[in-house]
């Protein structure tokens, strides 16, 4: 049974940190930021936002946008690493708002839980969602899997300009008109590390950043390298191993962006490891202009290789260099490109990332005119502490219908640029929760959290403003 994305809707907050005014505060050269890390906004929520209502508000889109009632839908997940509750599932605050506008008990029949493992859950949920359906245990319905989070580290940290907010709300069904996931191939690694993680009671997490990052890539790898077999024995993807790569084979490569240097980085990781066995790579390091370095234990931990300060400076080199070469820029341009336009005027999103970058994908390559019906799309989603999954799928005839209306700009809508005093006295929630910066329409906020008495502590209440 072909099952996959139907249709997909965004929310970003409306309040924005511009990068320039960012470096100005934090002595840090502008261009480190628009170029090297990749971001010119972050987007940032108000003191009536929370990753609950941003979850609601990009659910309804997606309800709105194709005109579905509650019966059509069988199962709710929302995906997030930005929990409000150690108990209480995010999904339940968002069929309680959702019921506001539906009505009472409208969707009491539509079960799911809420998903954690940091940025890589959304893509567990819907490969849970997609075999639910697969299994016909669905019953006619669909299922909506939404990714929402809020990326917040300490001010002053290193990752402070990897911030960004918002949420993404898909559609999955049988049939699908966006993209039909490619069945038997999806692989996983898991393994117990702390390249990042949030311990209870902390708000923002605690990260080992080259640790973290090279930890992806491996694991990325990994996965891929599981993928690739069984891509191989299931016969979906047909390749020349002497001379061809399966990257060869993939259309786009969508990858988890914690900041859009590193979806580059990424690529460049993974087609290092897929060519340098093949004839191309002999005039790929005449092109670099010095040998791909080895370190000193080839084997060794992540530990041990970043520790060998000589091997790091050198592998720095070539991937700089590397990345320069048209071999690189070829494949980056036609299948990666397109996919990181929204993460530098959004930010970091954590689990929706991936699959704003997606959506990202299918505007800017439609904008090009390119035809993608028939294109495979590999996806390589990333979670700390750690797992990775790698998965693919094919874009299907009735995408047009949806892309064609697609516009970023628009989706985000009219945005205000906070002072870096606006934005601090946001982090520190020295404003009140009743005095907002911008005004609520169309959208469900966050209107009081906490009751009189000690049994209502930490209740949160929302409404749906007209």
């Amino acid at each position: 049974m072909p099952v996959g994305i139907d249709d997909l809707a965004m929310y970003i907050p409306k309040l924005y940190v511009d990068s320039k005014d960012f470096a100005k505060a934090r002595g840090i050269d502008p261009q480190k930021l628009e170029s090297g890390i990749g971001v010119r906004k972050m987007a940032i929520v108000d003191t009536n936002q929370d990753p609950a209502c941003m979850a609601s508000n990009a659910c309804l889109k997606l309800m709105e946008k194709n005109n579905l009632h509650p019966k059509d839908i069988g199962r709710m997940y929302v995906a997030t690493e930005s929990a409000l509750d150690e108990s209480k599932a995010m999904n339940s605050f968002v069929i309680g708002m959702l019921e506001q506008v539906y009505g009472d008990g409208s969707f009491e029949h539509a079960g799911g839980i809420e998903c954690k493992f940091a940025c890589v859950s959304g893509s567990y949920a819907l490969y849970d969602n997609a075999n639910w359906i697969r299994a016909e245990e669905n019953n006619g319905k669909a299922a909506i899997v939404i990714v929402s989070d809020i990326a917040k580290y300490d001010i002053g940290s290193a990752g402070e300009y990897t911030q960004g907010a918002g949420a993404l709300a898909m559609l999955i069904k049988d049939n699908p008109r966006l993209l039909e996931f490619d069945q038997k191939v999806t692989s996983t690694i898991i393994k117990n590390e702390y390249d990042f993680y949030r311990p209870f009671g902390k708000e923002t997490p605690l990260v080992n950043g080259n640790y973290s990052n090279l930890l992806y890539l491996i694991q990325v790898k990994k996965a891929f390298d599981s993928y690739k077999e069984k891509a191989k024995t299931t016969g979906l993807i047909k390749w020349d191993e002497n001379n061809e790569s399966i990257t060869d084979k993939i259309d786009y490569f969508i990858v988890h962006l914690p900041y859009r240097k590193m979806g580059e980085k990424a690529l460049a990781y993974l087609l290092r490891h897929e060519w340098r066995h093949l004839p191309r790579w002999q005039y790929i390091i005449k092109e670099v202009g010095m040998d791909e370095p080895i370190p000193k234990d080839p084997r060794g931990t992540i530990e041990s290789i970043l520790l060998d300060k000589e091997f790091m400076k050198l592998d720095e080199q070539f991937r700089r260099a590397f990345m320069k070469t048209s071999s690189y820029q070829d494949v980056f341009n036609r299948k990666m490109a397109s996919s990181l336009e929204a993460s530098s005027i959004i930010g970091n999103l954590y689990t929706a990332s991936m699959y704003v970058g997606f959506r990202s994908m299918l505007e800017f390559e439609y904008k090009k005119g390119i035809e993608l019906e028939n294109k495979r799309i590999g996806f390589g989603s990333y979670g700390s502490g750690s797992s990775a999954m790698v998965f693919s799928g094919v874009i299907k005839s009735g995408y047009k219908e949806i892309v064609k209306s697609m516009n970023l700009e628009e989706e985000i809508g009219n945005r205000t640029k906070v002072s870096m005093e606006q934005y601090e006295q946001l982090r520190e929630s020295e404003i009140n929760p009743d005095y907002y910066i911008t005004k609520p329409r169309r959208e469900f906020i966050l209107v009081k959290i906490g009751g009189n008495t000690s049994d209502k502590a930490g209740l949160r209440e929302y409404e749906y403003i007209h």
